[in-house]
C-alpha cells in the first residue's frame, strides 16, 4: 500500500504541467500548439525563450526530484525507485493533458538526484557535455538517461538500476521521432532556426 501511495504522490507532483503553465501566464498560449507541440523545456525555449525555458527546466527537475523525495520522507526508502518512475510517467502521460505530456527528461534528472547525488551528477555532466559538443537537445537527453543507469550501476546504487532503466526505455520511445531525424541528419540544434 505504501509503494501504491508513493507511486501515486509522484505520478501527482511528476503531472504538474510546469511548461503549460508558464507559456500561458507570459500571454504566449499553449505551449502545445507550438513548434514540436511538447510541454517540455526544448519547446519552451523555442516559444518563449532562454528564461521561460530555463524556468521550465528547472521546474521540471524540481517536480522529479520532490517526488522521490516525498516518496522516501513520507512512505520509506523501498518506494524510491517505484516513486521515480512514476514521476518520470507523470511528466510524460499527465492526466489533465489526456495523457500527452513531455518527454522527461528534465523529470528523470531531478528524479537521478533525488536516488542518489552522485547519480544526478552524472546524468548531468553527460547531458551538459554532449548539449554541449552537439548542441542537439535530444541526443543529449538520450544519452543522459542510458548513463543515469550506468552510473547507478557502477557507483554502487544497484537497487536503483532498474528504475532507472525502465525509466530510460520510456525516455528513449518517447523520442523515436527524434531518433529519425537523427539518423536522417535532420535534428534541429538549439539555437538554430530551422
Amino acid at each position: 500500500m505504501e509503494t501504491l501511495l508513493a507511486a501515486l504522490a509522484a505520478y501527482l507532483v511528476g503531472s504538474i504541467p510546469f511548461g503549460l503553465l508558464l507559456t500561458k501566464a507570459a500571454g504566449l498560449g499553449d505551449v502545445r500548439a507550438q513548434g514540436s507541440g511538447n510541454i517540455g523545456a526544448t519547446n519552451v525555449l523555442r516559444a518563449g525563450g532562454k528564461k521561460l525555458g530555463a524556468a521550465t527546466l528547472v521546474l521540471d527537475l524540481l517536480k522529479g526530484l520532490a517526488g522521490v523525495l516525498i516518496a522516501r520522507l513520507v512512505f520509506g526508502e523501498e518506494t524510491a525507485p517505484y516513486a521515480a518512475v512514476a514521476a518520470v510517467l507523470g511528466h510524460c502521460f499527465p492526466v489533465w493533458l489526456g495523457f500527452m505530456g513531455g518527454k522527461g527528461v528534465a523529470t528523470n534528472a531531478g528524479v537521478s538526484f533525488g536516488l542518489a547525488w552522485p547519480i544526478g551528477l552524472a546524468y548531468a555532466l553527460v547531458w551538459i557535455g554532449v548539449l554541449a559538443l552537439t548542441r542537439i537537445s535530444s541526443l543529449a537527453g538520450m544519452i543522459s538517461v542510458v548513463a543515469a543507469a550506468i552510473a547507478a550501476a557502477l557507483l554502487g546504487y544497484e537497487a536503483y538500476v532498474p528504475a532507472l532503466i525502465v525509466i530510460a526505455l520510456i525516455i528513449i520511445w518517447l523520442h523515436r521521432a527524434n531518433i529519425g531525424r537523427l539518423l536522417k541528419g535532420e535534428e534541429p540544434r538549439v539555437g538554430s532556426k530551422g
